[in-house]
């Protein structure tokens, strides 16, 4: 595992992060084929993964994005859950794909499903770029999922580190 220039070790490389996102977008236009899915970024964290991953589904599809925090400035969940910035478009009767950047307890994840769900979704799935299973309060459907790691704080690749390093092209960990 190489080390990235001032941080800890690189965890998955930018290649891997673009193969993985390939793979995901190939079985989003499997299951959407024929429809026009609506694409919500959960920001900050999952813009890159988004970004990516819209380019690479290749098919017809509307973006819209929403914030919500648990975390501030932490390293650790709040456990409280707040929307910072709301959907700009309607999603009634939309076939919904929620872009998380990481499912760590589930708090957040399983906050925005029941939030969505109100809105009447035809459909409403998670692609989630990181999973940490070890961490999980809440049980959440991950229906697209890049990489599941182990407790570790990571970032880049949209993941911060008190606001830095989200342009990492990588992710890797505090040592």
């Amino acid at each position: 595992m190489s080390l990235a220039p001032g941080n800890g070790p690189v965890q998955i490389t930018q290649d891997q992060l673009q193969a993985r996102i390939h793979e995901i977008a190939a079985k989003i236009r499997e299951d959407y084929h024929g429809m026009e899915p609506h694409l919500i970024c959960v920001l900050n964290g999952a813009f890159m993964f988004h970004a990516d991953l819209v380019r690479a589904i290749d098919m017809p599809c509307t973006i819209d994005f929403l914030q919500a925090s648990s975390y501030g400035n932490a390293k650790q969940s709040s456990g409280e859950v707040r929307i910072v910035k709301d959907l700009q478009f309607p999603i009634s009767d939309r076939h919904v794909i929620l872009i998380e950047d990481i499912v760590d307890t589930g708090i957040t994840m399983n906050y925005l499903l029941h939030y969505l769900e109100g809105r009447g979704p035809a459909s409403l799935k998670i692609a989630a770029l990181l999973s940490k299973p070890s961490r999980r309060k809440v049980e959440i459907p991950v229906e697209y999922l890049g990489f599941t790691i182990p407790d570790a704080f990571v970032y880049g690749y949209g993941l911060d580190r008190s606001q830095f390093d989200r342009n990492l092209p990588f992710i890797t960990s505090q040592e």
